[in-house]
């Protein structure tokens, strides 16, 4: 752990999680801290679910960038989607249980245990189970989902951060904890709205859509 201006920042190795540095960070999240954290996609801002003052806070730091927060939430598995979620049909649910957990993100209609601070006049949200032990091993300990938002860069070329190093240098003075995860990826997830008949692919991303519809 070392501290560069005013967040603390982890090394968290994906592989092999350290149970006291997760804990540090479910620590700091229940104590409404934001938090930026490694994905199997790309890097991202978060907070916990029911803390509304940290999900404003992500907010400014976004509009701060000139960029609207496009939030989701992210899951432990299936099972903690549909606590969130209204009923999930079946043709949805067996496209879940095959490419979960991993790049992709779902729209979904939302229930009332989403918090209007982030869902306002939409009665849908985008959810996530990532292939990503650090992030997965937060969202279990923590016991309820992160609301979260991808880091994009104000590059046009480089549309988001992958190395740690410039995600420290960039938002140490605008977060309370960066997790260095290693070098992420410049790819997003690829979005699937399942709020239709038949699902439609919003973004392609980094989860492959070949053989899903």
């Amino acid at each position: 752990m070392t501290k560069k201006q005013h967040a603390t920042v982890f090394r968290i190795y994906e592989d092999n999680p350290e149970k006291s540095k997760i804990d540090k960070v479910v620590t700091a999240l229940k104590e409404g801290e934001v938090v930026i954290y490694p994905t199997d996609t790309v890097y991202a801002l978060g907070c916990n679910l029911y803390d509304n003052k940290a999900i404003e806070r992500i907010t400014r730091i976004k509009s701060f960038s000139s960029q609207k927060p496009n939030f989701s939430v992210i899951c432990e598995d299936i099972s903690q989607i549909s606590q969130y979620t209204k009923v999930i049909g079946n043709d949805v649910f067996k496209i879940m249980k095959k490419v979960l957990p991993g790049p992709y993100t779902f729209i979904l209609e939302a229930n009332n245990k989403i918090p209007k601070a982030i869902n306002q006049k939409r009665k849908t949200i985008g959810v996530r189970v990532p292939d990503n032990l650090i992030t997965l091993s937060i969202v279990q300990a923590l016991g309820n989902p992160l609301i979260t938002t991808s880091l994009k860069e104000e590059d046009e070329i480089v549309e988001y951060y992958t190395d740690p190093h410039d995600i420290i240098d960039r938002f140490s003075n605008q977060v309370d904890v960066i997790i260095d995860g290693g070098l992420g990826n410049n790819k997003p997830s690829t979005i699937l709205d399942c709020t239709t008949e038949i699902p439609i692919v919003i973004r392609e991303g980094l989860g492959n859509i070949d053989y899903l519809l």
